[in-house]
């Protein structure tokens, strides 16, 4: 049982529950994919750049992703456009030009992870004592 921290948990643990007993299986494999999107940190981070800047090619995002290979960032892409997140646009042009931008189901995605990073941005300190504390109890 999770303990009730505050006016409302309840409503919004019963609400959640009542949500994930309305997935079918398929949705619910469904949902675990599209919020590994929210988890992971390539395509985070390329709805986060497109978010940010725009439109932007594959060499202007891969720029802005320190670290990221170029077969990552091209996996992840074809990932977030499977499923509706981006939108890619060859201009069919020599050399080749193609774009990459969020969609409004992208803009969502980026709009509804702001809550959670706010809420680690403001717990940061706690989950540091929290480390410490932890780490300590291993300590010879």
């Amino acid at each position: 049982m999770i303990p009730s921290d505050g006016p409302g948990f309840d409503e919004v643990i019963a609400r959640s529950q009542a949500a994930c007993d309305a997935l079918s299986e398929e949705e619910d494999g469904l949902k675990r994919e599209v919020l590994a999107h929210a988890g992971n940190r390539w395509p985070l981070g390329v709805v986060h750049a497109l978010g940010v800047a725009g439109t932007l090619r594959h060499a202007e995002l891969a720029r802005r992703l320190e670290g990221v290979t170029q077969r990552m960032l091209t996996r992840t892409l074809r990932q977030l456009e499977r499923d509706g997140l981006i939108l890619r646009h060859d201009h069919r042009e020599v050399p080749p030009r193609v774009d990459y931008a969020l969609t409004e189901l992208g803009r969502g995605l980026l709009m509804g992870m702001m809550p959670l990073w706010t809420w680690v941005i403001d717990n940061a300190a706690s989950f540091r004592a929290a480390r410490r504390r932890f780490d300590g109890q291993d300590a010879p």
